[in-house]
């Protein structure tokens, strides 16, 4: 099978970045109850062994999605260390008064389902450009430098090649940093994008 993308075809997985984002963006407001941005800062086919030094430094904590239908693969959300502790006050903030009594265990779940709530939107956006459900499995939490937790996700899909989405989501008064990584099974996405069709504008 050819992992030759087609050359008009390249815009749609831009497009699902885009999309994928906005879902995530729109899951965040609704939380927040402000206007999230997201922005797709990079989108790329690109080598696991040189994904390392383009990453930057630091412990990230977040979730790892499996993909469950075509593309299958991985999708991760990763939160800077200082962003992930905003997120657990966003989550628990009607529920708990004083911050400094959230318990490490609920400090992770609140990561968690933030995590999963920001990988269902998008996945979703991705479902909406595809034409199809994909269901995904339970989120995994991870708590790792950014580097090891990126290659190990990259490797799990036996591919020496990843689609790389590098994305940044700002929340005006709140400043969370977040960052996605999808990790589809080439063949099947590069199979799956060949066979979209492009109706010309």
């Amino acid at each position: 099978m050819t992992m030759m993308v087609d050359i008009r075809k390249l815009s749609f997985i831009n497009e699902m970045a885009k999309v994928g984002t906005n879902g995530v963006a729109d899951n965040m407001s609704k939380l927040t109850g402000e206007d999230a941005q997201m922005e797709v800062t990079k989108t790329n086919f690109i080598d696991v062994d040189d994904i390392q030094s383009q990453l930057e430094p630091g412990k990230r904590v977040g979730v790892r999605v499996r993909l469950l239908d075509p593309p299958h693969g991985h999708i991760l959300i990763l939160f800077p260390e200082a962003s992930a502790k905003k997120i657990t006050a966003i989550m628990l903030r009607d529920v708990v008064d004083d911050m400094s009594n959230v318990s490490g265990k609920m400090a992770r779940s609140a990561v968690e389902e933030m995590g999963n709530m920001m990988a269902s939107g998008f996945i979703d956006g991705w479902a909406d450009v595809l034409g199809r459900a994909i269901d995904i499995a339970a989120p995994q939490l991870v708590y790792a430098p950014a580097g090891d937790i990126v290659v190990r996700t990259a490797g799990l899909g036996g591919d020496d090649l990843a689609l790389f989405f590098d994305s940044d989501l700002s929340v005006p008064s709140y400043q969370i940093e977040a960052e996605i990584y999808a990790f589809p099974e080439l063949e099947e996405f590069v199979e799956m994008v060949n066979g979209i069709d492009v109706h010309p504008a």
